[in-house]
């Protein structure tokens, strides 16, 4: 660029000053610091860069460098860098250089942390630099420096909230493991206490909103946990306390207080449970997602009563017990070889989450695969199969209490002879009557339920039995959902319920009259 050129088109007009300044303003205040180097670069036909104080490049206005004729010479980039340094090294506030028909012209603001010397902005034209650019570029120099810092604590603010988030996962994850008392300790360190008795909730809403969200949530109750969920991008879990005794039809303030605040989020709550049931809490609070989706209100509390353990009776935790005994009797043969309880958690975790178990316990698809697979051995099952999976569903959730002593291992047909006797209880009939009755008036959604059930709830097998496409299936299922009032696509689900349910009533069509 001919150095004339640069020099006439650069007015010494007060006016021209003016509307430069108020450009300045506006580009900072739409753009930040990148718009604004872009605009001195646009202003300028300039190569505009920002560095920091050990020469890293900030930002840079190249992108829209508008000099098409190149600069000869020294590369350009190197000798920003070096007029950088030396204007730091000089203590000056700006400077300028000509080297082989190259020309720098160096800012420094005043951005660094206590004796740390701030950013340097640089502009490197071909030929003597204009007149004006110095002026221009100090001109512009206030509102970079305001940016920049405004950014910097941005970012410095960001890195803060995500290893704060990271250590509460932490904690949820030595919860869903069943390491209360290490969870307690860490809990102590970064506060507040978790409480005894607690009150799950899931708070869904778009990932792009959880930050603000989840500053929101610490705001409506200081003495909650709240945490980003490990497996859904799009949920927070917020811990929050409660009284003992509290009636599981107790509305929730926090969820009202929430969903008042903003009418983006949904928010699911559970009973209230005990630290060690993590795991029940907080399937009971996606669980409730569902219905949340159909309420004006937009929360709701679990609701799906009773328990089919709880129906069964308490055979159901001898049957239990029983059944689970190779895994509860389990000693590890090496050190690094999962336990009892580690084959427990992991168990119920996929159960619920299926393979975002990975996600929530930290670990490899291949470690879990391999505990899923050391389980099938253990209790002689099949996981591929739903029927299996049921039967270890129901198992752990009704198993307690220490192993009675000499109860002989059984095989999987055993474990399924015994549970069927105790689901052609009457009781049991008329829960999974009750559970079923909303697809009474509605036969194509109870044929593909029994069809996706039957095939493992697995989508292809299902739509070639229907003769539907994959997406008619899934929007039947997805209708079957809001007809239910449950959980069928997205973990957790309730086909383990519903393949009791079906088991139960198939069992009572077959039993003599």
């Amino acid at each position: 660029m001919d150095s004339s050129v640069a020099a006439t088109s650069w007015p010494d007009h007060g006016e021209r000053r003016v509307d430069d300044v108020l450009a300045i303003q506006r580009a900072a205040r739409k753009g930040g610091t990148r718009a604004l180097l872009q605009w001195l670069a646009r202003r300028t036909g300039a190569r505009i860069a920002l560095s920091g104080p050990d020469d890293t490049p900030l930002a840079a206005g190249d992108d829209v460098h508008v000099d098409a004729e190149p600069l000869a010479g020294a590369e350009p980039s190197a000798l920003a860098r070096r007029v950088a340094g030396e204007l730091r090294a000089r203590a000056l506030t700006t400077l300028s250089v000509v080297e082989q028909d190259v020309s720098v012209v160096a800012v420094g603001l005043n951005g660094g942390a206590g004796d740390r010397p701030g950013p340097v902005l640089t502009a490197v034209t071909a030929g003597p630099a204009p007149e004006h650019l110095p002026r221009l570029l100090a001109d512009a120099s206030s509102a970079l420096d305001l940016c920049w810092r405004e950014e910097r604590a941005e970012t410095q603010r960001l890195r803060l909230e995500l290893a704060e988030a990271r250590n509460r996962e932490a904690v949820l994850h030595l919860l869903m493991n069943g390491h209360v008392s290490t969870a307690r300790q860490v809990a102590d360190v970064l506060g507040p206490d978790l409480a005894d008795v607690i009150r799950y909730h899931v708070v869904a809403t778009a990932p792009d909103l959880k930050p603000a969200l989840a500053r929101r949530c610490r705001e409506i109750r200081p003495d909650a946990w709240v945490i980003p969920c490990p497996v859904y991008d799009d949920h927070i879990a917020v811990l929050v306390p409660s009284e003992p005794g509290t009636p599981p039809d107790a509305p929730s303030t926090f969820a009202t207080a929430v969903t008042a605040a903003t009418d983006e989020c949904l928010v699911g709550v559970s009973d209230v449970v005990g630290l060690r049931d993590a795991a029940v809490g907080y399937g009971q609070a996606v669980h409730a997602l569902v219905t949340a989706r159909t309420r004006a209100q937009r929360w709701a509390l679990f609701s799906h009563h009773p328990d089919p353990a709880l129906v069964i009776g308490a055979p159901v935790r001898d049957w239990a017990r029983q059944f689970l005994a190779p895994l509860r009797t389990l000693v590890p043969q090496r050190l690094q070889d999962p336990d009892s309880i580690e084959l427990t958690v992991t168990a119920k975790s996929w159960l619920g989450f299926s393979s975002g178990a990975t996600s929530l316990l930290k670990i490899h698809r291949n470690t879990l695969a391999a505990r899923l697979r050391h389980i099938e051995r253990l209790l002689d099952l099949d996981l591929d199969r739903l029927a299996d999976q049921s039967l270890l569903a129901l198992a752990l959730r009704t198993e307690t209490g220490p192993q009675v002593p000499g109860t002989p291992p059984g095989t999987r047909a055993d474990a399924l002879h015994a549970l069927d006797e105790l689901l052609r209880r009457q009781a049991v009939v008329d829960w999974a009557l009750r559970l079923l009755r909303p697809l009474d008036d509605a036969p194509d959604a109870a044929r593909t339920l029994t069809a996706w059930l039957r095939h493992d709830a697995r989508l292809t097998p299902t739509a070639q039995e229907l003769s539907l496409s994959l997406t008619a299936v899934r929007k039947r299922l997805a209708r079957i959902e809001e007809l239910l009032d449950r959980s069928l696509l997205r973990p957790p689900t309730d086909r383990h319920e519903l393949w009791l349910a079906l088991r139960a009533l198939r069992l009572a069509e077959d039993s003599p009259a």
